[in-house]
Parts: C-alpha cells; sequence; structure tokens
C-alpha cells in the first residue's frame, strides 16, 4: 500500500529535475487534463482526475506502488497538500513547489505583493471576499466558477476599483487584463484566472514593513482603540458641534467589543459622526460603510479615514430609507433613528447589532422592537465619570444604555 506520496506544482514551466525524477517512476498519477496531457507522465501509469481530493487520497492510500499528484502552482497555498495530509489518509506528502499564481500574478503586473491580502473565493466565501475587497488597498483574489471577476464587480458596486486580471497563467492562452470593476462585469472570462483588486487611495508606503499582508503601523504610529473623538480628523470641536454619548469613547469600546468586527465582515456604521467607531472598526480590518444624513459629518468621517489610512465607504443619505439600497452587513451599529431605524436593519438579519439610549422608557422601546424580529437582546447601564486628575474631581459624568443584539438562531 502506498504512503507516500508526491505532490509537483506546476507554473507552466519546464519541470525541474526533481518533478521529473518523481513522475518518471511513478506507477499512479493525478491531476488535472491539462496536468495528465503532459509528455512526462509515463504511457503506463494509471491516471486519476483531480475532482474529489479524498477520493483521490483514498485510491493513493490503496494503490500499490509510486504515486504522484500534480498540481497548478505552489500547492502547498491554498492547494491539495493540506487535504493529502489530513490524519485519516495516512499519506507522508512530499512536496516539489512551483511558482504559486498569485506570485505569477504580481509578477505579470510588476508590483510587489507583501501588503497585498489574499482571499479565495467560492460562491459560498465571495461576499466576504468581497469585503476584504472593500477594506483593503491591495487584495489577490483566487476565485472559482461563479465567483470570479465579474462576480466581484457586481458585488462591489458603487466602490471603484481596478482589477489586473489574469488568465490561464502559465499556459499558451496566458492573457493580463487591466480594466475598472465598473467594466468587469461586461466580459466573459476563462478559468482559472487571478484577479488583483487595487484601489481606494494611493498605494501606501510599506517603509519598515516586516509582516506580511498587513501594513507596519499607522499614521503617526497611533496605538490602542477608544481614542478620544478629538483624534478623528478634530472630532466634534472641528466644527463646533456638541459631542453627545453616542461618540463617548467609552460607549465606544463597549460597542466595538459587542460587535467584533473583523476582517471579511461589513459593518453598518449609522449615523456615523465624528467617523470615530468607523475608523475603529476599519482598523480592525473590516469594511464599514459609514452612513449620516448629515454632510458635515459625512466630511469629517471621510476626513478621519483619510488620516488613519484606512479605506471605509460614506453614504449620506438619512435612514432607514437608505439602507434600502446598501449591501448586506454582519454586524451594525445604530447611532440614532429609533425603532423605524432598528426595526429596518432587523429585517436585513445581520448577525449582530448595538444601539443606546439615554432614558430606560427608549431602552426599553428599542428593546422590544429588537426581541420581537428574532434577536436575542442584553442590556447594560453604563455609567462612566471622567476626573480633573490636578484636582481629582469630577469634571464629567456620563450615564448610557448599551444594547447588544444577537441573531437568534447564532444564540447559545
Amino acid at each position: 500500500m502506498a504512503d507516500r506520496v508526491t505532490v509537483i506544482g506546476w507554473d507552466g514551466s519546464p519541470l525541474t529535475g526533481a518533478a521529473t525524477a518523481a513522475l518518471s517512476a511513478a506507477t499512479l498519477v493525478a491531476g488535472a487534463a491539462h496536468h495528465l496531457a503532459l509528455p512526462e507522465v509515463p504511457a503506463n501509469a494509471e491516471r486519476i482526475r483531480l475532482g474529489s481530493i479524498d477520493l483521490a487520497a483514498r485510491r493513493i492510500a490503496g494503490h500499490r506502488g509510486s504515486a504522484v499528484v500534480l498540481a497548478d502552482g505552489d500547492p502547498g497555498f491554498f492547494g491539495v497538500v493540506r487535504n493529502l495530509r489530513a490524519p485519516e489518509h495516512g499519506l507522508e506528502v512530499e512536496v516539489v513547489p512551483a511558482v504559486s499564481s498569485v506570485a505569477a500574478a504580481f509578477a505579470r503586473a510588476g508590483m510587489p505583493w507583501e501588503d497585498a491580502r489574499t482571499v479565495v473565493a467560492h460562491p459560498r466565501t465571495l461576499r466576504r471576499a468581497v469585503n476584504v475587497c472593500r477594506a483593503h488597498h491591495k487584495v489577490a483574489v483566487l476565485t472559482s466558477p461563479g465567483a470570479g471577476p465579474a462576480e466581484l464587480a457586481l458585488l462591489l458596486e458603487g466602490v471603484h476599483r481596478t482589477f489586473v486580471i489574469c488568465e490561464e497563467l502559465g499556459t499558451a492562452r496566458e492573457q493580463v487584463t487591466v480594466v475598472t470593476s465598473d467594466k468587469a462585469a461586461d466580459h466573459v472570462w476563462r478559468d482559472p484566472n487571478v484577479v488583483i483588486v487595487i484601489g481606494g487611495g494611493p498605494e501606501p508606503q510599506a517603509t519598515g514593513a516586516w509582516i506580511a499582508g498587513r501594513r507596519p503601523s499607522y499614521p503617526g504610529g497611533v496605538r490602542g482603540w477608544a481614542l478620544p473623538t478629538e483624534a478623528y480628523a478634530g472630532g466634534a470641536t472641528e466644527t463646533g458641534a456638541e459631542s453627545g454619548e453616542g461618540e463617548s469613547p467609552g460607549l465606544r469600546a463597549a460597542q466595538l467589543a459587542r460587535l467584533g468586527p473583523r476582517t471579511g465582515d461589513l459593518l453598518w456604521d449609522i449615523g456615523s459622526g465624528s467617523g470615530a467607531l468607523a475608523v475603529e472598526a476599519a482598523r480592525f480590518g473590516a469594511a464599514v460603510l459609514a452612513v449620516d444624513s448629515d454632510p458635515v459629518a459625512c466630511a469629517r468621517t471621510a476626513a478621519a479615514a483619510r488620516a488613519f489610512g484606512v479605506q471605509l465607504q460614506v453614504v449620506e443619505g438619512r435612514a432607514p430609507h437608505v439602507l434600502e439600497r446598501l449591501p448586506e452587513p454582519d454586524v451594525v451599529r445604530i447611532g440614532g433613528g429609533g425603532v423605524p431605524v432598528v426595526t429596518a436593519v432587523t429585517e436585513r438579519r445581520p448577525e449582530r447589532i448595538v444601539t443606546h439610549a439615554s432614558t430606560r422608557d427608549e431602552a426599553e422601546a428599542l428593546g422590544a422592537a429588537l426581541g420581537g424580529n428574532g434577536y436575542t437582546v442584553r442590556c447594560s447601564l453604563l455609567q462612566s465619570v471622567e476626573l480633573d486628575t490636578a484636582a481629582w474631581s469630577e469634571r464629567e459624568r456620563s450615564v448610557v444604555f448599551l444594547l447588544s443584539a444577537l441573531r437568534s438562531d447564532l444564540a447559545p
């Protein structure tokens, strides 16, 4: 019985000596049709078309002889190696790598990619992949049938990006096309393809970069969360407006803790105000739609995003009507609008919702609207007292009801 399999990556270039030697000794070869047609595959070897990796692994484990699996690019990067190494197959895996399709795509584009995010788009993960494209300047998307460049472009409606679409890398039919995202849905693209999605502002400078896929630091070396409102493009004081309890750093920290925004999520911040919560959610890696009916608040949010070097989309309009045209959210923070806005948000079925109230009666009304529309509700009374440390006297006191709601089908 075979207990060892050699996995060979192929990027269209001539096979290495190690790969050729492994193939020449193979009595079983598994791969896609174009792999099995390679002249180096022995004529008398058993051939398996790769569909289900687990089924192929069972065939390999039961084979008496030498087994080879051929795969495109680097098979250890979102490839077959992980499945073949599953303990239930009992296989020892040896890998002969090739250039990954992501590395090849950036090479064709002549671009650095240590600062790029890489995501896999299947029909079931497409929306989350699109959210990463909303939130980050440079993303490599490994596509699949039904989740390709056209589908990416359609879900990015209203967000301008540039697509570098690399079709059939490493083959005689290789083609690299650069289009804007609003044009990508007008074409039929060949599989397999990789899409580099770029945009949302100038390319961040990666000076001092030391970790792949992330920015090395934030502008000005900013550290910490729940920063004072004034830190966000001047905050409320910039326009002379007063900051309400919905803008307080303590409440913002509690709201973010209850929402838990993360990479791949889309957060709606309804009533974005200074933009503080929207920016901090974007710093966590989430895609953010900041909604406000006040054009001054919208400008302030956009300025805060630029200052902190994060991507977010500002939507000017009054809730709940403006919400009808927004893409599906994962988590939502409601900064105002009362029961009508809460009800409209619950109809879109996000996983989590947070809002706040200044009185118990208002909190009860909001809680009833959330609970009556399929959410499990928690409410906390938050009280904070700011002290003047020169005299250790009370400077400001705030009291607010924090409501957090979890969709009932997700509740423990």
